[in-house]
């Protein structure tokens, strides 16, 4: 199976979208133009662009705090993301949620977080709301290797499976949590075959190949929509950058990362375009026009009105 090169494409875009999406916030933050700090997801593109293209505009998504790549996969205005996270009135809650608490409820987006596996159980809330609903969307819930390590993951994996929850659990494995290896913390090096002692089905694939990971998240949602209960998908990525902005790397070595880069989803799925046949030209201008997004979003953020008090205390509602 591959995908249609017309598709390929829009894809590809998307990740080079995210790609110099988080390059630019890199580039703010070094300048002091953002405060706080921020979990970027260069290297990770194909995962989330892969799963969330399989899914459907309707169905609810759940992330993380390295979530900016799963809020552009699903198409939310990069003006306004970027708007978000520089506290701009422009954000999508009106800059009062940050890059860790950001939400988009008119494009079924639940929202990031800033707690390891904090995701997780509001995945499962969301799940059930549409079973008891008899609706006919699914919950797809991102977190890392680390987050599977806490208590809410196998909580919510054994009653999400007792119940028969339409969740899809998306595990998207960086091969460390912070900075440690997952070898130092999984006793089986791999999270899907955890699904076993919960009853569900459990797999992963390759999360640097786009066409992989989109026909296997694919699968994967179409069992679950059919009703079979949940599932647990691992897809195993590499995250380029440090864990978070201010991360030195001296946990990994300069050659593991060389190695890795040499398989980034983005220079592969442009080089398979040009084989399939499309011009260089042709790929290298939807590359282009994914830049130029971002610089627009970029200058027109950072030209957005900020809030003032009455916009702080704003929507607060207290018993």
């Amino acid at each position: 199976m591959q995908i249609p090169n017309e598709q390929l494409l829009e894809m590809y875009q998307r990740m080079v979208l995210i790609r110099t999406f988080e390059e630019t916030l890199g580039e703010l933050f070094a300048k002091g133009a953002l405060g706080g700090t921020s979990h970027l997801c260069i290297g990770e593109e194909a995962s989330a662009v892969g799963v969330i293209s399989a899914a459907r505009d309707t169905d609810w998504l759940i992330s993380n705090h390295r979530g900016h790549g799963h809020l552009l996969a699903r198409g939310l205005e990069p003006r306004r993301v970027m708007g978000e996270l520089m506290g701009k009135l422009t954000g999508y809650c009106r800059g009062r949620g940050g890059s860790q608490h950001l939400s988009a409820m008119d494009r079924h987006f639940l929202g990031t977080n800033g707690i390891t596996g904090g995701g997780i159980p509001i995945a499962a809330g969301a799940a059930f709301a549409l079973k008891y609903q008899h609706k006919d969307e699914i919950a797809i819930c991102f977190f890392g290797d680390g987050a599977s390590n806490q208590g809410t993951f196998h909580e919510t994996l054994n009653m999400a499976s007792l119940w028969k929850l339409p969740i899809l659990f998306l595990c998207e494995n960086n091969l460390y949590g912070m900075s440690t290896p997952i070898a130092h913390s999984c006793a089986s090096g791999s999270i899907a075959p955890r699904a076993a002692a919960y009853n569900m089905h459990g797999s992963a694939c390759d999360g640097l190949d786009l066409e992989t990971v989109y026909f296997t998240a694919q699968a994967a949602i179409e069992r679950v929509r059919a009703g079979n209960g949940p599932e647990l998908l691992e897809v195993m990525t590499y995250r380029q950058c440090g864990h978070s902005k201010n991360d030195p790397r001296v946990y990994r070595t300069r050659e593991e990362e060389a190695e890795m880069a040499k398989r980034d989803s983005i220079a592969c799925t442009a080089a398979l375009l040009v084989q399939r046949g499309l011009a260089p030209e042709a790929v290298e201008a939807a590359a282009n026009a994914a830049r130029a997004t971002i610089a627009a979003a970029a200058e027109e953020a950072m030209n957005a009105p900020t809030g003032g008090l009455q916009d702080a205390t704003s929507d607060l509602f207290a018993n």
